[in-house]
């Protein structure tokens, strides 16, 4: 799916004719901005429900869903800048509410793992860190609907530039977007895969040390000399 975007992207989309061919970001800062922001907000529900059933499955996937919406917000913030200091000749516009409420919310989120490994407890880790991401989760779309209310917005819509254009642009951004949420689908899976086959073999490693101790004690009892 992402190379089918990619190629639509450069052989299909066609070149805007106000930013020329830098526009051509777009397809993939908005799709990236997106999936974050939605990471982030399925995050706080795995959050709540690891709460509600106590299980550590809910607490892995909120985690493994924040720790990668925190890398594709990087990419939104890098990409972001790149479109604005080609558009508007800065790299970063202080008085554009979009752009400002996207690093807070970034920001707020950096603070997820020095929080939650902070703490030595898992119980209290695994509470506190739901905690954290089911509050962090509903404040994403407080913000970014408060964003949307506001009056003189400098960020382009994505909306707006979809429904406005060819439907060229709309159906390659419609593909870009489900390639990137797939991306994400995918690295989840990979990153809990890889996760629950780490807790398995520490457990194993633990259980085998504790047989090794229930035998060597034996030995070493029937080695002593008898007094």
């Amino acid at each position: 799916m992402l190379t089918t975007a990619f190629a639509l992207v450069f052989f299909y989309a066609p070149v805007d004719a106000d930013q020329g061919i830098i526009q051509k970001i777009f397809y993939v800062h908005v799709p990236l901005a997106i999936v974050a922001l939605c990471g982030f907000v399925a995050g706080g529900i795995f959050g709540l429900m690891h709460l509600r059933t106590r299980d550590r499955r809910w607490d892995m996937r909120s985690y493994v869903t924040i720790h990668l919406s925190i890398v594709l917000a990087v990419g939104v913030l890098i990409t972001g800048s790149i479109w604005a200091r080609a558009s508007w000749g800065q790299w970063f516009v202080w008085d554009e509410p979009m752009l400002v409420v996207f690093l807070i919310v970034f920001l707020l989120y950096a603070t997820y793992q020095p929080l939650r490994f902070s703490i030595e407890d898992p119980e209290k880790q695994s509470r506190y860190a739901s905690v954290f991401a089911i509050t962090a989760g509903a404040f994403v779309p407080l913000c970014f609907g408060a964003v949307r209310m506001a009056e003189g917005l400098t960020h382009p819509q994505a909306a707006t530039m979809t429904t406005s254009g060819p439907a060229s642009v709309s159906q390659t951004f419609l593909i870009s977007l489900i390639g990137m949420a797939l991306l994400f689908v995918t690295l989840c899976k990979y990153e809990m895969a890889s996760k629950n086959a780490t807790f398995k073999l520490r457990a194993l490693r633990r259980r085998l040390a504790g047989e090794d101790d229930d035998f060597a004690a034996p030995v070493a009892r029937s080695a002593a000399p008898q007094l």
